[in-house]
């Protein structure tokens, strides 16, 4: 295990489950150590957009092999895209409970390089935002803020109130990266899994983590 390499991940009840599955992927591919967790509504999203049986999360990863490409693996099949071939034998990700507040990703003191809430729900923001949360994803994400690591937060819901706008002007002020998820079409995508790697990339972007799943602009 290596702390220095290690990414928090968490799931919320936003659309948009299958990102954070590919991120994972992805990651886990380039080397990096997973600790993951995902709300109760997180689950019934993840269960209805990709019909994968999540009444086990320790085992979801088990059966969703990190090593096999991911649209082959969901019930509904998906066109194809691209391959990962970092020369890594990925790790399985580390999963923590979301009611679990003794978890390690709680506490300042167990180092991580970042952590990433993806979806993000509207209620996780305005969680994090206000410093109430009650759950292991707003503790983790108030503890990134305060350790000044870097928290992304990739926001899916349309459209927005002013609210939810002041909720991602205060976090951005605290120092959180709002990456909101939506794909864009320069890369001419020929598939919805280039749509999910065109966010997942952005995100790896940011976590200064190698990919090649989209050109940068201007590359070709």
């Amino acid at each position: 295990m290596n702390l220095n390499k290690r990414i928090v991940i968490a799931i919320t009840g936003a659309s948009g489950s299958i990102y954070a599955l590919r991120l994972i992927q992805v990651l886990t591919s380039a080397g990096r150590d997973v600790d993951w967790t995902i709300s109760p509504a997180g689950f019934n999203v993840l269960k209805h957009e990709t019909e994968l049986n999540v009444s086990d999360p320790n085992a979801l990863f088990e059966t969703l092999r990190l090593n096999r490409p991911l649209w082959e693996q969901l019930p509904q099949k998906r066109p194809d895209a691209k391959p990962l071939n970092f020369g890594n034998e990925p790790r399985p990700p580390r999963f923590f409970d979301c009611e679990n507040l003794a978890a390690p990703i709680a506490s300042g003191s167990y180092r991580t390089t970042a952590m990433v809430v993806c979806p993000c729900s509207h209620r996780t923001l305005g969680a994090i935002a206000s410093g109430s949360g009650d759950n292991l994803i707003h503790r983790a994400a108030e503890v990134h803020l305060k350790e000044r690591r870097p928290l992304v937060l990739v926001p899916r819901e349309t459209p927005v109130s002013l609210i939810h706008l002041e909720n991602l002007v205060k976090l951005t002020r605290a120092g959180s990266i709002v990456l909101p998820a939506s794909p864009a079409f320069y890369h001419k995508p020929q598939s919805l899994w280039d749509l999910i790697d065109f966010i997942v990339a952005r995100i790896c972007d940011v976590l200064d983590v190698p990919h090649g799943l989209v050109e940068p602009w201007g590359a070709s």
